[in-house]
């Protein structure tokens, strides 16, 4: 075995994976970078996370929200943003966000764009088709998935980084969107118990559906064929995603440093293994079947380690 397989197998066996919690696929694959930029991504995405959790625990505490407090919220959603596009902030946290957005180069845009989705979340309540929810999936996730992509993508030289040498938001495009629709898929559960609406109207009516039903399921009651029928859609759609997904990591990792080449298979991987334990035909999409362990997620990305090329 390469010595470079070799310092990633000792790094891969060095991490606690039991306590990697928050965006545990991102931080994981990240953590094959240097170490800076490493830590430029655990700030961007806990700056992510802040505003994001800001709309969704609101949403889950409330289930019904009154256009005073929908103002309130994207008030304060417009106001995170607003830190965020100051020459200066007094928020530490905003701080250590713009000093890496200048040091890496980060494109605003991924911010923007990820804060329009923030206010979609609460003008509406869910989305009346597939293709809005796949329009809000461009902010939501195509935004943050960008920032990973051009992390990944920096070449560094001496003790400055070169911009990527592809688009990073078409190459990031499919990939997030697969992510997306497998994390919907993956937190069924825990989403509905949350009052937090991803599947789409047309697809629901499509199938016999509604929300109420969906709700119930993830509760307990049994999941009808309906139910089977429009996740085995997503899953169509999610596989074009995927072939889409494969094909670009092939077109533009030449264009990256190695390890950055491997961050990229990783977290595709992650998202895979997921993928792959969805049973549309007699799965029960409970939180247990559907989440990997610790150990299998350490597995995985050994596995992938072993494989690269």
């Amino acid at each position: 075995m390469d010595a470079f397989k070799q310092k990633f197998i000792e790094h891969c066996n060095s991490l606690d994976f039991e306590h990697i919690t928050d965006h545990p696929n991102i931080l994981i694959a990240a953590g094959f970078w240097e170490e800076e930029r490493y830590q430029a991504a655990i700030i961007c995405y806990k700056l992510m996370r802040a505003i994001d959790d800001l709309v969704d625990n609101y949403k889950t505490e409330h289930p019904n929200i009154s256009l005073a407090e929908k103002e309130q919220l994207m008030a304060e959603v417009n106001k995170w943003l607003g830190e965020i596009e100051k020459p200066s902030s007094n928020i530490p946290l905003v701080q250590e966000f713009s000093l890496t957005f200048k040091r890496f180069g980060i494109p605003v845009w991924t911010m923007r764009a990820f804060a329009q989705a923030m206010i979609y979340d609460i003008k509406h309540d869910g989305f009346a088709s597939l293709q809005t929810f796949l329009n809000y999936a461009e902010g939501a996730s195509v935004a943050p998935a960008s920032i990973f992509v051009h992390l990944a993508g920096l070449r560094k030289k001496e003790n400055t980084y070169l911009m990527p040498l592809f688009d990073v938001r078409e190459a990031a495009n499919s990939c997030a969107v697969f992510s997306y629709l497998v994390h919907i898929m993956r937190d069924f559960v825990k989403d509905q118990r949350n009052n937090l609406m991803y599947y789409a109207d047309d697809l629901m009516q499509k199938h016999g559906l509604n929300r109420d039903m969906l709700q119930q399921m993830a509760k307990g009651d049994p999941l009808c064929q309906g139910f089977r029928n429009m996740m085995a859609d997503y899953c169509e759609i999610a596989e074009q995603y995927r072939i889409k997904t494969y094909n670009t990591i092939q077109r533009i990792k030449h264009l990256m440093e190695p390890a950055s080449q491997l961050s990229l298979e990783i977290i595709f991987n992650l998202y895979l293994m997921v993928y792959e334990r969805i049973d549309c035909k007699k799965g029960t999409f409970s939180s247990k079947e559907l989440n990997p362990g610790a150990a299998e997620i350490k597995q995985r990305v050994l596995e992938t380690i072993k494989k690269f090329q």
